[in-house]
């Protein structure tokens, strides 16, 4: 008797979570795949700027493309530690387009105004796709200690 009191208690806790789970799903729009505004990111060079630990994290305020969503490979503006600096998205933590990795956070290197990285190494490896840009990117990819 008390075996089918426990078994009607556990479909019912199942029918339950299913219908929890049916009401949860959602999909996840192209937006949220890539870098915008207000998204918290990783600088994953050795810049003074970026090490030193501060209470909050650097943040995305402008993305320097057509419709405001970055990928790999684009500029944006951050706010870090009350200043702006220019950066480029090195990794992202959303999966791009095909055979590109998928890291765990959002990570960047600082770029001055004409380009050149503002630290001396960056930590983390790069896409290898980066290297079809090249000619806009070429001292980054040489202070980069390997590629993924």
């Amino acid at each position: 008797m008390a075996l089918l009191r426990l078994s009607s208690s556990l479909r019912g806790l199942l029918a339950d979570t299913s219908s929890l789970l049916r009401q949860r799903s959602f999909s996840v729009s192209a937006v949220a795949a890539a870098i915008q505004k207000m998204t918290r990111v990783r600088v994953v060079d050795n810049s003074s700027l970026g090490n030193t630990p501060h209470h909050r994290p650097p943040r995305v305020i402008h993305v320097y493309t057509k419709n405001g969503v970055g990928k790999v490979g684009d500029r944006v503006l951050l706010a870090i530690k009350g200043q702006k600096k220019k950066a480029l998205i090195i990794g992202q933590k959303m999966p791009g387009e095909r055979m590109n990795p998928r890291f765990d956070s959002n990570n960047v290197v600082l770029i001055e105004d004409n380009g050149n990285p503002t630290g001396t190494r960056i930590k983390v490896p790069l896409p290898t796709h980066l290297r079809k840009m090249e000619g806009d990117y070429s001292k980054v990819l040489a202070i980069a200690s390997s590629f993924v």
